[in-house]
């Protein structure tokens, strides 16, 4: 019987001899170890005539000895100072370890016990290292194999919950550009084909080296044989030595076949004790399955509509269904939420098809004010046809370019997705992600120079918008007016009211007078909008409901002048009376178009020039000669060769020799077929080669045609993300955790996706994420 501590001497005093006499009565030795004895000097010496010489010396260990032989060791250890029994010990002995227990479990003493009644020596705690267990959170679980703590160093009590969750997700194989290594001075590295028929096999990006995924999760079970710990923790990184991977699967009875052998049965419910201990009958088992069932068609449903999980009243429907197992309780529910999400991202996932993609990220504050950045996957799928699907939303501390970064490639590495398969890159203009030294875009660019950087056009647009307005003068004027008009006219309640009657007067006036037509949809009532900077469309509907509200609002402005508080009528009275330019020089269409019209636009077009770079704007003509209108007047082919060249890692020098011939027979072969004559787009080119089997026919030119497609124009798709993530985390539920709103936003927004998964896979992998009170 073990106990955690040492024995301590002052603690027990002069009691000791008469532990000494028990121990002589039942055989056996204790050692006691501690540095500071009773203060009855440097030595401490009692004698008796039963049990022979007692000696303790300060710094030094008090040993009880008898020469009675002793039975072979049995160890047991001691939980609970009840489970000590007469039928063990001895009475006498049973009182004295009973006495000592208490102070072993609080870290005061220990004593080891071999066999019935034997005490055996324990080492003093200094010398002894007590294992450091690791806390963990599913959350945070790294996908990485290289990056994994054992599964040793976790408690034992959560050793079952962790393996579930690595084999829910499987192994980590991702698709990379694998670094080259010299073996004899041949280059050597890894590859994915090797993933084919070795679903253990995993890759770890950080270390470089290959994994076993099943010996890591039960590898300490089995023992070490097939490669020792190379393929838990150090790596196998013999890639000139590809016979080692045979060989460590070796024969049925090897220890990665029992590892295998173990994970299987993990996920095997009729295999659990609970199973054994608790006996349903099918019956049983059919009205659980019909029961959850039913909770995933409902949530579901929530999910889909982005409703709060908040009932009214269930017991009436709960009525048949065990107390025990409602499968309502909160945990519950989230669980089925993100078996529900993981499914979803695992569709999105296998549609890819470990193609190369581009990314949308931004940045926003959720309600609870938490920086939370979403990242939109965008590729082109095998129809042909140009994707953009939501990933996930992450948390992120700060917002420097390093830590978006490492929160990209987590995001990225737990769906198995690598960075050497990013082929773009849309962000806005904040100075963190186009930044030229340390912003996100030129991090990425280091590891991969062909992830090309693409500003968002629509902020682009509205940023050149913006300078414009801001740069000539007139311009300014003209807007600053019309957003003070705004302020004036509709600042209060009344004043809206006066213009909605003076606009009512206005419109039935001229119906009398047969100005206005009437009919359905006509005539409706409207108000001035406020405009705004990120919005920049917003100006034109104000500047239009202005002028269809122009004598109403002018109106208004003579009633605030003349009834108005004494500001209210400063600003009316500037807004009416403000001067006018003198225009005797100039007619008024030479001042409109030449001093207003040709000179914005001038400053509109060296506002973009200046927000393009020179390989972006290469970049951009080059994809331009793929547009198939009017008969693929377009067209060059020296253009789309350099094209090619902008990424090699995907056309080396013999694929641009091919392409070079390719390009001469796709051209007239497109020019020649009246499938190719009418389409109007780069992304209808994409569809119909594939529709056609073209592009097994022209399979450069069709990449081309994909790398095209796959560059990032807007990142609309994730400004839609924070809406929903509004829409989702409001007010009345701001203390919702980061894993469930993603998990809530995920099946949200792709509630197409989500709708197209059975209710038996989500199920199953509900099942599979714990161990259930009940089985399907």
């Amino acid at each position: 019987m073990i106990g955690d501590g040492m024995l301590n001497t002052a603690t027990i005093g002069n009691g000791m001899l008469n532990t000494a006499m028990d121990l002589w009565e039942n055989g056996g030795n204790l050692v006691l170890s501690k540095t500071d004895l009773r203060e009855n000097g440097d030595d401490l010496t009692a004698r008796s005539s039963e049990i022979g010489s007692v000696t303790a010396r300060r710094r030094s260990s008090f040993r009880v000895t008898s020469d009675r032989s002793r039975p072979p060791p049995l160890r047991l250890r001691v939980v609970d100072s009840s489970s000590l029994t007469a039928r063990l010990l001895p009475a006498r002995l049973l009182r004295t370890v009973r006495c000592f227990l208490p102070q072993a479990l609080k870290g005061q003493c220990a004593c080891v016990l071999s066999g019935v009644g034997f005490i055996s020596p324990v080492q003093d705690s200094s010398s002894s290292s007590k294992r450091i267990r690791v806390d963990f959170d599913l959350e945070n679980l790294p996908s990485d194999p290289g990056l994994r703590q054992k599964i040793s160093s976790y408690h034992p009590n959560n050793h079952d919950e962790i393996r579930r969750y690595y084999l829910a997700k499987g192994p980590c194989q991702p698709v990379h550009d694998y670094p080259i290594s010299h073996f004899s001075g041949k280059p050597r590295r890894f590859r994915s084909e090797w993933y084919v028929d070795r679903n253990w096999l995993e890759y770890s990006i950080d270390k470089d080296a290959a994994f076993c995924f099943y010996c890591y999760l039960f590898g300490q079970d089995v023992g070490k044989q097939g490669g020792g710990d190379t393929f838990i923790t150090k790596g196998f990184k013999l890639w000139n030595q590809l016979a080692k991977l045979e060989s460590h699967v070796r024969g049925v009875n090897s220890a990665h076949n029992h590892a295998v052998k173990k994970s299987e049965d993990l996920l095997k419910e009729k295999q659990h004790i609970q199973s054994v201990l608790v006996k349903q009958s099918n019956q049983d088992k059919l009205d659980y399955r019909v029961q959850l069932n039913a909770i995933v068609d409902c949530i579901r449903f929530i999910l889909c509509r982005g409703l709060a999980f908040r009932g009214h009243d269930e017991s009436q429907v709960l009525q048949r269904v065990p107390k025990n197992c409602k499968l309502t309780h909160s945990d519950i529910q989230k669980d089925i939420v993100n078996a529900i999400a993981r499914e979803t991202s695992k569709v999105i996932i296998k549609d890819l098809e470990n193609g190369f993609f581009s990314i949308l990220v931004d940045e926003s504050r959720d309600i609870s004010v938490k920086e939370q950045m979403s990242l939109v996957l965008r590729y082109v799928n095998k129809k042909g046809i140009i994707i953009e699907r939501f990933l996930g939303v992450v948390h992120v501390a700060s917002t420097t370019a390093l830590s978006l970064k490492n929160a990209i490639e987590c995001l990225l590495c737990e769906h198995n997705l690598s960075l050497s398969n990013l082929r773009g890159q849309g962000y806005d203009g904040a100075s963190n992600m186009q930044g030229d030294i340390n912003g996100l875009k030129t991090l990425i660019l280091k590891e991969n120079n062909s992830a090309f950087y693409v500003h968002c056009f629509a902020h682009q647009l509205q940023l050149t918008l913006v300078a414009v307005a801001k740069n000539h003068i007139n311009i300014a004027e003209f807007f600053y007016v019309v957003s003070n008009l705004v302020t004036v006219v509709g600042g209060s309640c009344k004043r809206r009211d006066a213009l909605r009657d003076a606009q009512f007067a206005k419109i039935r006036e001229d119906l009398e007078n047969g100005v206005r037509r009437s009919g359905q949809g006509l005539n409706q009532e409207t108000n001035l909008k406020r405009p705004g900077d990120t919005c920049w469309g917003s100006y034109y509907g104000t500047i239009l409901n202005l002028i269809l509200m122009f004598s109403a609002v002018v109106d208004v402005l003579e009633i605030i002048e003349e009834d108005g508080l004494s500001d209210q009528k400063v600003e009316a009275r500037s807004i009416m009376r403000r001067p006018r330019r003198n225009t005797q020089q100039n007619t008024n269409l030479h001042h409109y178009r030449a001093e207003l019209f040709y000179t914005v636009i001038d400053m509109q077009l060296q506002e973009l020039n200046n927000r393009f770079s020179e390989a972006n704007t290469d970049l951009l003509r080059c994809m331009a000669c793929l547009n198939p209108s009017n008969s693929f007047v377009a067209f060059d082919k020296e253009k789309l060769i350099r094209l090619a060249k902008f990424y090699p890692s995907d056309f080396l020098g013999t694929d641009i020799l091919a392409l070079d011939s390719q390009l001469q027979n796709y051209i007239f072969d497109m020019r020649s077929n009246d499938l190719f004559l009418e389409l109007q787009g780069v992304s209808e080119l994409a569809e119909k080669l594939v529709s056609t089997r073209k592009h097994e026919t022209y399979p450069l030119v069709y990449l081309l045609v994909k790398l095209a497609l796959t560059l990032p124009v807007a990142t609309a798709t994730v400004e839609r993300s924070f809406s929903a993530m509004k829409y989702v985390k409001n007010e009345l539920r701001n203390r919702m955790g980061d894993r469930f709103m993603n998990d809530c936003l995920v099946v949200y927004i792709e509630k197409d996706v989500a709708c197209s998964i059975d209710n038996e896979t989500i199920m199953q992998r509900f099942q599979d994420m714990k161990t259930r009170r009940r089985q399907l």
